[in-house]
């Protein structure tokens, strides 16, 4: 029998997702990657899952796409990843997941990791890891949302550093530059992702969702549009159960229970 190589996993509010192809250092093959968007579909529409935490198995988060496989499936506009349910979990198509999603990573991670972590909310590094945007060594450009987002994480210095040479980085350089927000030692990058991803699902689901949407409407529209959609957006969340929990919680000084209504 296969084993799966996306694995899912629920605690309590928090959906783990892990990529499951460690004899392959979890090169992307074009199952791994339309698994990992149906997984992300599942934390979309689960009003019991409140955030994500994807992960690797093994000593490395991922070597790349696995090319061999996945060239064969790239067609006239590209890459198709997302099967009816699913949710792409670059951004680059469709809507994002409306959840926030935290990642640990650990060794090598190549291409498409880097670009996950470009377009997930918090990310975990193990001392161990290393980076590399590669894809100018092979002849393509980064298709995953890198040449979008990575200089507006870095700076353009440092991004155009990196994605034009294809040269490696380390995980202190990563943490200088934005895109992990945590250095931690090897072995305990999903522990402490879990931490964080359990502190954001212990908060009220629909303002976190609010917040994470209004956020992503500022860099995607510009602060204007943002700022017009706070107003309406405060009336919605103060009518919300919650709303009326954390209200109780703060007037009694103890710990709100959120139910995501």
């Amino acid at each position: 029998m296969t084993e799966a190589k996306i694995l899912t996993e629920r605690r309590g509010h928090v959906l783990l997702i892990g990529l499951n192809r460690p004899a392959k250092r979890n090169a992307a093959d074009y199952e791994l990657l339309t698994r990992l968007a149906l997984a992300y579909g599942e934390l979309d529409r689960d009003p019991e899952l409140r955030v994500g935490v994807v992960h690797a198995v093994g000593e490395h988060f991922t070597a790349g796409l696995d090319l061999a496989d996945v060239v064969p499936h790239v067609g006239a506009n590209g890459l198709d990843i997302v099967p009816p349910g699913g949710i792409d979990p670059w951004a680059m198509t469709g809507e994002p997941v409306s959840k926030p999603v935290v990642m640990a990573v650990q060794g090598t991670c190549l291409t498409l990791g880097i670009e996950l972590m470009l377009a997930s909310d918090v990310v975990i590094a193990a001392d161990s890891a290393s980076f590399a945007q590669v894809e100018v060594a092979r002849g393509i450009l980064p298709f995953g949302g890198a040449s979008i987002r990575f200089a507006r994480t870095a700076g353009w210095g440092d991004a155009m550093r990196w994605i034009l040479t294809g040269d490696g980085f380390d995980a202190p350089e990563a943490l200088r530059m934005g895109l992990v927000q945590e250095v931690v030692p090897h072995g305990t990058q999903l522990e402490r992702a879990v931490q964080v991803a359990e502190r954001i699902a212990a908060q009220a689901p629909l303002a976190v969702q609010a917040t994470l949407a209004n956020a992503r409407l500022a860099v995607r529209a510009g602060e204007e549009a943002a700022r017009s959609a706070l107003g309406p957006e405060l009336v919605r969340l103060m009518r919300t159960e919650d709303a009326q929990i954390g209200l109780e919680a703060f007037l009694s000084r103890t710990t709100p229970r959120f139910v995501g209504r």
